[in-house]
């Protein structure tokens, strides 16, 4: 099938994420042929550098040789087997790895299919943990811009209303506290004050405090000074609150850190890890937890203290085996002691854009950096218009409303890293002329 008629049939039977549909009479769709390292090739061979990882997942790029080999032998071996009841060599060696990587305390893995899947598990063993003691704690605190996933659970514990306000009438109730509104340790302790504050007012009514540990992304990539969580650590530990850390996005070294927690050296009570967990592969999630919500659990029949939450493809051994392999290029290729280089470099260029007249804002936390513009009308598309400039010059970026970010894959070079962020400049400066 050519690319005009993959166009065509698609647009007759797909309906595609995060997209109005409509949009697509005047935006083409971009058949991709295949991929390479930091590459997408369409149909005419045409190369496109990946500066969002498709959607912060291909850690390595794609077609790793590496994990495409150990893909390829695991399927010859064991493709897939109920997850109830038995057990497999892979997800064995990914759990052990997990655990020993993982802030201390972490313990005990509890796999899913997707971020949001994890978040729902979470939430769902923080409250059953407290049902488990005679307790009812109703209610779930998360932070102001926060995003957790679309599912109903992982929706009611975010805040973006371009996600939430249509689904209002029907998510769970929960509490909104203040984001540290910089990455300043004066915003971050200012908004600690106001967590306490909600942490009194519901005392005991609350199972668990969730957070995108030092960047929300989704959030327009709004960052924020460790130092709110440890300050959030403290106040969860003397209130008897779960701390949950939600690592799907910055996990895997994306803060410059295998994880973020680690910036502020604390460890949470649960950690959701997706994403780059497969190097981008497949789907797979899991939800890192502690000895002590596992024994909360761990009960005779007749008690009835189980958790009961299932998925059908939960520890899909393929899923494992690239999980594994993308463990193995961390380990075998010290990824985070050359990723310095790239963070250094990437700031060195971010520097520049505060130069343009229309950038409000720079900030870079790790392999993650931002040009915040100012704000434009809804009508006038700034990120589509700077999605289009892109992709004319074989860069994809993908801008959250006047955020422009960059989340290239770690096997990026330098002179590549020049490119993205010189062609993302080109179209920040393009909009002046407009």
């Amino acid at each position: 099938m050519n690319a005009k008629a993959l166009v065509r049939e698609d647009l007759a039977h797909i309906w595609h994420p995060c997209t109005q549909m409509k949009d697509h009479e005047t935006l083409p769709l971009l058949p991709i042929k295949s991929g390479e390292g930091i590459y997408l090739f369409d149909f005419d061979n045409n190369a496109y550098i990946d500066g969002v990882s498709s959607w912060w997942v291909n850690l390595f790029g794609h077609c790793h040789p590496y994990i495409n080999q150990k893909i390829k032998e695991q399927i010859d071996t064991l493709e897939h087997v109920i997850f109830a009841g038995f057990t497999h060599e892979p997800i064995v060696r990914l759990s052990q790895r997990l655990c020993a990587l993982s802030p201390q305390g972490l313990e005990k893995c509890f796999y899913a299919d997707n971020g949001s899947s994890a978040i729902e598990v979470a939430l769902k063993m923080s409250f059953q943990y407290f049902k488990n003691r005679g307790e009812k704690r109703p209610f779930f605190v998360s932070l102001q811009n926060s995003y957790h996933g679309e599912t109903i659970g992982a929706l009611a514990v975010g805040d973006v209303k371009l996600y939430k306000e249509v689904f209002e009438d029907i998510l769970l109730q929960t509490l909104q506290a203040p984001v540290p509104k910089d990455q300043s340790e004066e915003a971050a302790l200012e908004a600690a004050l106001a967590l306490e504050a909600i942490f009194q007012e519901h005392r005991g009514k609350i199972a668990a405090f969730i957070i995108e540990p030092l960047v929300q992304c989704a959030g327009g990539m709004h960052m924020y000074h460790p130092l709110y969580i440890k300050r959030a650590r403290t106040l969860c530990d003397a209130y008897d609150i779960h701390l949950i850390a939600d690592e799907i996005a910055v996990g895997f070294g994306r803060t410059g850190k295998m994880f973020a927690c680690e910036h502020a050296g604390v460890s949470p009570d649960f950690m959701t890890l997706s994403k780059g967990l497969t190097g981008g592969y497949l789907p797979l999630s899991v939800v890192l937890t502690t000895q002590n919500v596992y024994d909360a659990f761990y009960c005779d029949y007749s008690e009835f203290k189980a958790f009961l939450h299932s998925h059908s493809y939960t520890g899909n051994p393929l899923a494992c085996s690239a999980a594994n392999a993308t463990l193995d290029i961390f380990e075998n290729e010290s990824i985070l002691e050359k990723n310095r280089e790239k963070i250094a470099f990437m700031a060195s260029k971010l520097d520049a854009f505060q130069q343009l007249k229309n950038v409000r804002s720079i900030r870079q936390m790790g392999m993650i950096a931002v040009v915040e513009l100012d704000e434009y009308p809804i009508d006038f598309r700034v990120n589509l218009k700077i999605f289009t400039y892109a992709l004319r010059h074989g860069v994809i970026l993908r801008p959250l409303g006047n955020v422009v970010y960059f989340m290239p894959p770690y096997v990026i070079t330098c002179k590549e890293i020049e490119t993205m962020m010189n062609v993302a400049y080109e179209a920040i400066l393009s909009l002046n002329t407009l």
